[in-house]
């Protein structure tokens, strides 16, 4: 428990301090580590300005917001940006998007499966794909 909490408090700190620079190619970081408490010594390392250009710095695909009845609402320019947990926890009343790892798998898995099926050049779907020793 430690340890995951350990990781949001990591990945919240690189949403808040980089948050801001959001809303195209180019802003925000150019990678972002995320450690990976369950897999031991495993950080995946994301290409944030790569998704942006291979996104057409639609933000929205990734960052989002949501209305009080919990509908999703994309990103646009100048909205805050909050840590992933803010809504991604056990109160989250959709069991597959409550939790931030949750919420990632299903997102970025979902999105790299789908650029496959579409004969696209696709990220991996596979656990080692991005949870590197």
């Amino acid at each position: 428990m430690r340890k995951w909490l350990m990781m949001m408090g990591v990945l919240g700190l690189i949403l808040g301090v980089y948050g801001v620079g959001i809303g195209g190619v180019g802003k925000g970081p150019e990678v972002i580590k995320l450690p990976s408490p369950k897999m031991r010594h495993s950080t995946v390392t994301f290409s944030h300005w790569k998704h942006q250009e291979i996104l057409n710095g639609n933000c929205g695909e990734c960052h989002h917001g949501r209305t009080a009845d919990w509908k999703q609402v994309p990103y646009k320019e100048g909205m805050k940006i909050q840590k992933c947990d803010t809504c991604h926890n056990k109160n989250h009343p959709n069991k597959k998007l409550n939790s931030v790892k949750k919420a990632m798998h299903v997102n970025c898995k979902g999105c790299h499966k789908q650029m496959k099926k579409e004969g696209k050049k696709a990220g991996p779907t596979k656990c080692t794909g991005c949870h590197k020793k």
